[in-house]
């Protein structure tokens, strides 16, 4: 699932808002060896936070079905909110605050991700991928905190979040449906003598009407 956000990530950013740029997109912790390392314009999209949306939990199970019938039950998936630190290295100030504007314009006009752009585990969901974008941060962190624990210098950045479904794999298998009641009736400690009592079926009556 993360794979796929970050290469969702990574059309919105290259291909949309800094189409022609010839800007770098990097996964990494933006740490100072990383920055010493930058030849060219860069934009890091670091993935520094990954939580369970516990507000979104959802209990009991969800059908599948085949051909009329429950086939089996699975849990609702579980939302997890993965959050990015983005941020611009360039040669000058000037030129870094440019790509975050260019970001920021286009990133607004998403409130999730459309589902072209999703990979196959969340397309086929069919459930929405929500994004928020410069949001103020919760209050048991700051953005000053994270760029203290890289060991960097505090720049300025544009915090993206993600909010994507992962799907629960574990599956409990249903019986096939009972089709015909039966009735048992007599002494349950001498089972060989139980009567056993069917309900009428459909096509038995049926034939009797006919």
């Amino acid at each position: 699932m993360i794979d796929e956000i970050d290469a969702a990530l990574r059309t919105i950013i290259v291909d949309e808002a800094l189409a022609g740029a010839g800007v770098e997109l990097s996964f990494d912790a933006p740490t100072k060896e990383w920055a010493s390392r930058r030849s060219g314009p860069t934009i890091c999209a670091y993935l520094y936070d990954i939580r369970e949306d516990v507000r979104r939990r959802e209990t009991g199970f969800v059908n599948e079905y085949r051909d009329g019938r429950t086939v089996a039950r699975h849990r609702p998936p579980r939302y997890f909110r993965l959050s990015y630190l983005v941020a611009a290295w360039t040669q000058r100030p000037e030129d870094e605050h440019g790509l975050l504007s260019r970001l920021l314009q286009q990133m607004i006009n998403y409130q999730s991700i459309p589902i072209e752009r999703l990979g196959p585990t969340l397309r086929d969901l069919g459930l929405p991928v929500t994004m928020t974008v410069a949001l103020p941060p919760s209050e048991d962190r700051s953005f000053a905190d994270v760029w203290s624990a890289l060991g960097g210098e505090l720049k300025p950045s544009v915090d993206v979040v993600i909010c994507a479904p992962l799907p629960v794999t574990r599956t409990q298998v249903v019986g096939p449906p009972v089709r015909t009641p039966v009735l048992r009736t007599g002494d349950i400690r001498e089972p060989a003598r139980a009567e056993v009592v069917r309900a009428p079926r459909a096509d038995r009556r049926r034939e009797d009407s006919a």
